[in-house]
């Protein structure tokens, strides 16, 4: 009998963080959340994605590009590496982001704050395109070098580009495989948006945590030496937090093959490093003052036929520590227990495949197969995965 294609790859991790503060808010204290009635420790998914996105740009060797200034990384370009007269370049840069349908405003002059700077013109949405986009305007740019030269620079929001608007959206609506996996929300140019084929969860901890404040002062080396006077050069204190994180994701292979249409190798590669990419990531926030680099504690994959479900719940009762203290080894039992009776409830059919890694070799009944390495582990989900979303896959 044929059996149902896979849909969604289920990417469950826990992690024990050390003494961090991987992601602020707006005044620099560890974000958090209520849950169960306990205050956790969070990093939102943003932070993450933020982190996973760098690392998975790295493994595909593929680069996007987020921003509003677009018009002045395309005079750049011109200006530094094609050799165009600093002035030229920015009035190519202008009119370039001037071009499409998204609205714009001049930025600030330097020099006087009240007043704008012609040609550095800010897209009111950022735009998101491939990093060879840049070179793509470029190339547009020298294809009317002579319109240019003859052009007047873009002084106020209602100047109008002399740049072909529907070659300048072409190059916007442009992707890779970096805006195939996160999707692109730009409502501005007409089928510019990409819907997204991951979804990452907020990062929280599995058990109660208290936000401490870290007192700290610098030394002025000069009064030291001398010891002509006392205290310290500067003072001040910042906040940090410590625990053992569950993280989750969900890619939505349907979506993926959309955004791809539907390339078997594509698919393969960009799930292999997606999930590579989320395991090993991790936010930068205070990174030289905490090095709190560590790597997961558990990895579970699961690959679904109907939908994707999250384990997030197994710790709305917050885990207690060991006896011996530490929160590791009660979080992989508790994500384990959950994960089998939610299975029990639920039935195993949609369930295709389902493993795990882990720093600890105890058996977890509930999450399946267990590996020896994140790579093998991958590799296994794949097999599964990829296997069943081939259109004339089938077993007996």
């Amino acid at each position: 009998m044929t059996t149902a294609p896979a849909r969604f790859v289920d990417i469950h991790i826990l992690q024990s963080v050390p003494f961090a503060n991987l992601n602020r808010d707006d005044t620099n204290s560890v974000k958090t959340v209520r849950y169960g009635n306990t205050l956790r420790t969070r990093v939102s998914s943003q932070s993450w994605k933020r982190a996973l996105r760098g690392v998975f740009q790295d493994r595909i060797g593929e680069a996007a590009l987020r921003t509003r200034r677009i018009g002045e990384r395309v005079t750049r370009l011109l200006a530094e590496e094609r050799g165009w007269p600093e002035n030229l370049a920015q009035r190519a840069g202008g009119h370039m982001a001037a071009a499409s349908s998204i609205k714009f405003e001049l930025a600030k002059d330097p020099a006087d704050p009240k007043q704008p700077a012609a040609n550095k013109v800010l897209t009111n949405a950022m735009v998101y395109v491939p990093s060879l986009a840049v070179s793509e305007l470029a190339d547009l740019a020298e294809e009317h070098r002579e319109s240019l030269e003859q052009a007047k620079d873009i002084k106020k929001p209602t100047d109008k580009s002399i740049l072909p608007k529907e070659r300048v959206e072409s190059v916007l609506r442009s992707r890779n495989g970096v805006i195939n996996i996160f999707g692109r929300m730009l409502a501005e140019v007409d089928n510019a948006g990409v819907d997204g084929a991951v979804q990452v969860a907020h990062a929280l901890t599995t058990h109660e945590t208290d936000v401490e404040l870290d007192y700290f002062s610098a030394v002025d080396d000069i009064t030291a030496t001398w010891g002509d006077a006392t205290g310290s050069g500067h003072m001040g204190h910042a906040e940090f937090s410590s625990g053992t994180f569950y993280r989750y994701a969900t890619i939505d292979l349907r979506d993926l093959s959309t955004n791809t249409g539907d390339d078997p190798a594509t698919i393969r590669e960009l799930t292999d490093a997606f999930l590579s990419a989320f395991i090993l990531s991790l936010p930068q926030a205070k990174k030289n003052s905490t090095a709190p680099h560590t790597i997961p504690d558990l990895v579970h994959l699961s690959v679904r036929t109907d939908r994707p479900l999250s384990y997030a719940a197994a710790f709305e009762s917050p885990v207690q520590a060991a006896g011996q203290g530490g929160f590791s080894g009660p979080s992989r039992q508790a994500l384990s227990d959950y994960a089998q009776a939610a299975n029990t409830l639920l039935g195993t059919a949609n369930i295709l495949t389902s493993g795990w890694a882990a720093l600890d070799a105890k058996g977890l009944d509930g999450l399946g197969e267990r590996h020896d390495s994140f790579d093998n582990l991958i590799t296994s989900a794949l097999a599964s995965a990829l296997r069943q979303t081939t259109p004339t896959a089938a077993t007996s």
